[in-house]
């Protein structure tokens, strides 16, 4: 018995809660008439409060009007509180570029969801049932879909949609509708294939099932249940991975770490992504695996510094060891500083948080100093007037110690691959002669220390 399936079907899906007020989704066909009767039916059985929303797509003319006539009228005779509004869908889909099937779904689900805010509902049912699962499954398929698409329509969502109906077929729907004499309406644009999911309702199913299998529906909906298992446990994996792979910067930002992403399975990874853009977006329509791949093969750029464009207006920057999702532009703050360095004594760079310390020593002396990254000696008596911290200039040159001839900063930084928004961050050490050292990276030739060296310069950078 139908109401059974339906009543098997809440219960092991926990579609609903004691208490739930419930908008259930009536055009006034046979799927959404018969779940109608059958939660009124089951009304008190599970403790809930039911409303019904029709929307008047202004599509069919007279008959859209008799369809609202027919949610009303059976609506009326059950007791329960019908809302009813009329919406020029071919306007508003001309308008926003869509097709009829997308704009009309988009506006009743917003119907749908502005009565659940404003009655303060739990939940909206929806009544598809397991015909319209085969259809999506095959429609996805025939579109090239991931495991995500092969699970089909869900039992429920996070946004309160249920759907009792999908483990009954249409022919169940259909039967029951006339042995209650329901006698609900007939939208004969569903018996026309002017539409893929006509087609393939009308067309495909019925040859599938005559030369292949004849349960195929139910095979189908067999298939996306059991995918749906898999794909939870995937979701579960991937969602672990995403919290520890990224970092919400703002709510228009978010930031994630390459060498951690790069250690997970090509499927997380694929799911990390679409979460990232999810973040940005609040959803992924538009977003297909190309774009996936895109962003994937960023990881693997050679460059520090660059960006690629999605749909929708995301933008995917590579930045260090880190990919930036955003639907902003990414503007480097410049930062430009100078102090003056005693040559004995300390200047803290407040824009690097950071402490350089100089000291004159004898030649004697030298031999108990350590030399490292961030430590450096030169000869003292070669410096000519101040010495000074600041940032990379235009026309900047060194002449680096041991290769002779002198190099452009900029050429020197790209040879060392800096990401283009790390190079003002790069402390230089000059006097009025030219460049000494870029601390970190290369000294000076000119500043050497040599036979005839007989005071130390040395100098130290360390980051608080």
């Amino acid at each position: 018995m139908i109401i059974n399936k339906v009543r098997d079907t809440i219960k092991r899906h926990n579609l609903l809660n004691d208490g739930d007020k419930v908008i259930l989704g009536l055009s006034g066909g046979p799927d959404s008439v018969c779940l109608l009767h059958i939660l009124n039916y089951l009304k008190d059985e599970f403790n809930i409060k039911i409303y019904a929303a029709h929307l008047n797509h202004k599509i069919r003319g007279i008959e859209a009007q008799k369809d609202a006539m027919y949610a009303a009228k059976i609506c009326d005779i059950m007791g329960i509180i019908c809302f009813i509004r009329a919406i020029d869908v071919p306007k508003y889909c001309e308008e926003n570029n869509l097709s009829l099937e997308e704009g009309a779904r988009i506006l009743r689900y917003n119907m749908f969801f502005e009565i659940k805010e404003k009655i303060n509902a739990d939940k909206i049912a929806i009544a598809h049932n397991i015909n319209d699962q085969a259809e999506t499954v095959l429609m996805r398929m025939m579109r090239g879909t991931g495991l995500q698409g092969l699970k089909g329509i869900e039992y429920k969502r996070d946004d309160g949609i249920i759907r009792p109906l999908l483990d009954v077929s249409r022919e169940e729907i259909e039967k029951y509708c006339e042995e209650n004499n329901l006698n609900p309406r007939i939208d004969h644009t569903n018996l026309e294939d002017i539409y893929v999911r006509n087609k393939i309702r009308l067309k495909l199913i019925p040859y599938m099932s005559e030369n292949f299998n004849p349960n195929l529906k139910e095979s189908i909906a067999r298939m996306a249940n059991l995918l749906r298992e898999d794909s939870d446990y995937i979701e579960e994996q991937a969602n672990s991975a995403f919290e520890q792979v990224c970092e919400k910067k703002s709510q228009n930002i978010i930031s994630l770490d390459i060498d951690k992403f790069l250690k997970f399975h090509k499927a997380i990874k694929n799911r990390i992504i679409r979460k990232s853009i999810d973040f940005i977006l609040g959803d992924i329509k538009g977003i297909e695996q190309k774009h996936i791949e895109d962003v994937i093969s960023l990881f693997f750029e050679s460059k520090t510094d660059t960006r690629i464009d999605l749909p929708r207006g995301i933008r995917v920057y590579k930045k260090n060891r880190n990919i930036i999702f955003t639907n902003e532009e990414l503007v480097e703050k410049k930062i430009n500083y100078n102090y003056k360095l005693p040559k004995s004594g300390y200047i803290k760079v407040k824009e690097l948080n950071a402490i350089v310390e100089s000291k004159i020593l004898s030649v004697k002396e030298m031999k108990n100093i350590t030399h490292d990254k961030y430590t450096k000696c030169f000869d003292a008596d070669k410096v000519c007037g101040d010495l000074l911290i600041r940032n990379r200039k235009n026309g900047d040159r060194i002449k680096i110690l041991g290769l002779g001839g002198s190099k452009k900063i900029k050429d020197l930084f790209i040879d060392l691959k800096i990401p283009r928004e790390d190079r003002d961050k790069i402390p230089i050490l000059v006097d009025e002669k030219g460049i000494i050292w870029v601390i970190g990276y290369r000294m000076s030739e000119d500043y050497k220390i040599d036979k005839g060296t007989k005071n130390i310069l040395k100098v130290s950078f360390k980051l608080l």
